[in-house]
C-alpha cells in the first residue's frame, strides 16, 4: 500500500516513508488522517517491520533472549506497546498469553510476571504493559500508590532514599496513565498522577528544586528506546499524552527540544542507552531519528496549539 505524500513538507514525507509503527502515529498525531486509514496502517505493525520482527524473536517459553531474561522481556514489551501493536490482534494475544502463562519470578514464590516484582521503576512498566495487552492489575496499582514519596514521585531506592527519582517517577506515571485508560480511572490514581506531574513541573522538567541547577545534562539528549531512563523529551511526551495543559514551567524544556532541531526539520539521535532488546531500529548516533522527530513534533504541536501563550 502506497500513499501520495507529495503535498507534505519534506520532514513529514520522510517520517511517512518509514516503518508502519512510525507511519500510523504520524497519521494520527501530525496529519489528522481519517480513523480508518490510521487503523489500517496500525494493523500492519503486527505483520511488517519492527513490530513483526520483535514478535518473531519471542521464545516459546515467553521471554526475549539476549541478557537478563526479565529485563530484556520488559524492555521488549514496552517497545511493542510504544510501536502501537494492536492488543486485539491475534499476534498480540498469542504473545501476551505466553508471557502471562509461562513467565514467573521464581525468587518471589513464582509470582506471575504481570503481577510485578519489588521495584516501582519495573512495576510501573509492568502495570502499563498488563493494562495495554491483557488486563488492569488493581493490586499492583495500589502497591505503587502506597510507595509514592512525600515529594510526589517514586524511587527504587526507597525507603533508604526519601527523595524521588525522575527515572522511576516517569516509569510509574506512564503505567498509571495506561491503567486509567484501561478503565480503572479513580480519584486516588488521578491524585497520585497529579502529584507526580507536579514533581516534574516544579523542577522545570530537569532542574534541581533547591539549587535550580541542571540535574543531569544527559536529560537534554534524546533517544529511543528510553528503557528506564528519563529525559526531557520523554517527560514532555508523557504530559502531552496525559492531556496536561502547558504552562510556563515547561517553557525552558520546550526551548531545549526546539534547539535540538536541525535545519532540515529533523531531530537527531543524540545517544543510545546500553540496555538491550533483540531489535535494531535506529542506531546512527548523530544521524536523523524518526522516533525523536515524531515525538518532538507532536510535543511541539501540543505546546503551540494550547491556549497558553508566552
Amino acid at each position: 500500500m502506497r500513499h501520495d505524500y507529495a503535498s507534505r513538507p519534506a520532514h513529514i514525507r520522510w517520517l511517512l516513508d518509514s516503518d508502519p509503527a512510525i507511519r500510523w502515529q504520524v497519521m494520527r498525531d501530525l496529519t489528522d488522517a481519517p480513523p480508518d486509514a490510521i487503523a489500517a496502517e496500525r494493523a500492519r505493525v503486527a505483520t511488517e517491520g519492527w513490530g513483526a520482527e520483535l514478535l518473531a524473536r519471542q521464545s516459546q517459553r515467553g521471554h526475549w533472549p539476549g541478557g537478563q531474561w526479565d529485563l530484556v522481556t520488559l524492555w521488549s514489551l514496552v517497545v511493542l506497546k510504544d510501536l502501537g501493536l494492536d492488543s486485539a490482534s491475534k499476534q498480540a494475544r498469542k504473545m501476551i498469553d505466553r508471557v502471562d502463562k509461562r513467565l514467573v519470578f521464581k525468587p518471589l514464590n513464582n509470582r506471575p510476571y504481570l503481577s510485578g516484582e519489588t521495584e516501582p521503576c519495573i512495576n510501573g512498566r509492568i502495570l502499563g504493559i498488563g493494562a495495554y495487552f491483557k488486563e488492569p492489575n488493581d493490586a499492583l496499582a495500589r502497591q505503587l500508590l502506597r510507595e509514592q514519596l512525600k515529594d510526589g514521585g517514586w524511587n527504587c531506592q526507597a525507603p533508604q532514599s526519601t527523595r524521588s527519582s525522575f527515572h522511576t517517577t516517569i516509569c510509574v506515571l506512564e503505567g498509571l496513565l495506561q491503567h486509567e485508560r484501561a478503565g480503572r480511572k479513580s480519584p486516588a490514581i488521578t491524585r497520585a498522577r497529579k502529584r507526580a506531574e507536579n514533581y516534574l513541573l516544579s523542577r522545570r522538567m530537569f532542574r534541581s528544586l533547591s539549587t535550580g541547577d541542571i540535574i543531569d545534562k544527559r536529560w537534554l539528549r534524546f533517544t529511543y528506546p528510553t528503557h528506564w531512563h528519563y529525559d526531557v523529551l520523554r517527560g514532555l511526551d508523557y504530559l502531552r499524552n496525559a492531556g496536561v495543559k502547558p504552562d510556563d514551567r515547561i517553557h525552558e524544556a520546550m526551548q531545549m527540544v526546539i534547539a535540538r532541531r536541525h535545519q532540515n526539520g529533523r531531530w537527531p539521535l543524540n545517544l543510545l542507552h546500553p540496555e538491550y532488546i533483540p531489535l535494531q531500529m535506529e542506531t546512527a548516533v548523530a544521524g536523523a531519528s524518526r522516533w525523536n522527530t515524531l515525538r518532538a513534533l507532536r510535543v511541539l504541536r501540543w505546546y503551540t496549539n494550547s491556549t497558553y501563550r508566552l
